[in-house]
């Protein structure tokens, strides 16, 4: 039966790798039960934030257990059609003819970091502008072409294979960067804390050190007495000696978002570029600071906008 793997979606408490961490079974009840003449399943490779390559290592290697994940899903959603939405940096990870074998459509493109976004995705792949669409409507209800979709990324499809196999005993990939660090993408269990993860891939520095956590650009800066703490969202760690130059690291994040968004709404386009432009003068007013970090988190059209107050404002009050 249909609901069978969903059940086991369920019970497995899987959840989307993506960075938001929504129930799995609950977007695939969502599409299975919505009325629609044609649905929709895109797996999303698009991996445009900073410095993550959890994708590549997953597309390397295991990369027919990703498929074998999307073809479950097109077996348990009636009059559905698949894409894989790829970033083209990973374009010699995918087998092209295995793709047109199967039905299931291709689509590179390095639409960025907000090209990733579910909706983003959705209106590239109609040949729109990669930029994120107003909800509700969710694109479980009306997504691709108006339709009914279900979007997950290639971290998610591969769980999905190994739920559906009996295989899966509550992992997740976790990936590790740091300058002084040999870092790498770690298969371990869900629901380890920083200090945990890093001691157990032997990334647990000899000399003082604060961590990123959940993303590369936007992620939380969390300091030693906090990494008891989990790690969730995308699994990912940077690691960073107190010897490194934090402005460095900010002026890093700034570039990225200032290339990286959308320009679809001022406070993102114009936050982001008085960010940078602050923090290459090495002086930060953080009077003005806190009114560009309040209008984003207030007025921006979309989750990363409001999202990019936190690294900057979690290293200055805990590092700075």
């Amino acid at each position: 039966m249909k609901t069978d793997i969903i059940q086991k979606l369920k019970e497995a408490n899987l959840k989307g790798r993506g960075g938001a961490g929504f129930p799995t079974y609950l977007k695939w009840e969502s599409v299975l039960n919505s009325k629609a003449p044609k649905k929709y399943i895109i797996c999303n490779a698009a991996e445009g934030e900073l410095d993550l390559a959890k994708d590549k290592y997953i597309l390397e290697n295991y990369f027919k257990e990703v498929i074998s994940g999307i073809q479950i899903a097109l077996e348990t959603i009636d009059n559905s059609f698949a894409y894989i939405y790829l970033n083209k940096k990973y374009s010699s990870l995918v087998d092209k003819e295995l793709l047109k074998s199967l039905n299931i459509t291709l689509i590179e493109e390095d639409t960025g970091y907000i090209g990733g976004e579910e909706s983003s995705a959705i209106n590239f792949i109609e040949g729109k502008n990669p930029e994120p669409r107003k909800r509700p409507p969710f694109v479980s209800e009306k997504g691709l072409f108006n339709m009914p979709t279900l979007v997950n990324n290639v971290e998610t499809f591969y769980y999905v294979s190994k739920i559906a196999k009996g295989d899966y005993q509550g992992e997740r990939f976790y990936m590790i960067v740091g300058e002084k660090i040999k870092g790498g993408v770690y298969e371990l269990k869900e629901g380890m804390s920083i200090r945990e993860i890093l001691k157990e891939t032997n990334n647990y520095l000899d000399v003082p050190f604060y961590t990123q956590i959940g993303g590369g650009a936007v992620g939380e800066i969390m300091i030693e007495k906090e990494f008891d703490n989990l790690v969730s969202g995308e699994g990912f760690i940077r690691v960073i000696s107190y010897e490194e130059d934090p402005y460095q690291l900010m002026e890093k994040w700034a570039e990225f978002l200032v290339n990286g968004n959308c320009d679809k709404c001022t406070a993102c386009r114009e936050g982001t570029y008085r960010i940078l432009e602050m923090v290459k003068t090495r002086k930060l007013d953080l009077k003005v600071l806190d009114e560009i970090f309040l209008t984003l988190e207030k007025t921006s059209f979309c989750a990363l906008g409001k999202s990019i107050p936190t690294p900057f404002r979690s290293l200055i009050n805990k590092v700075i």
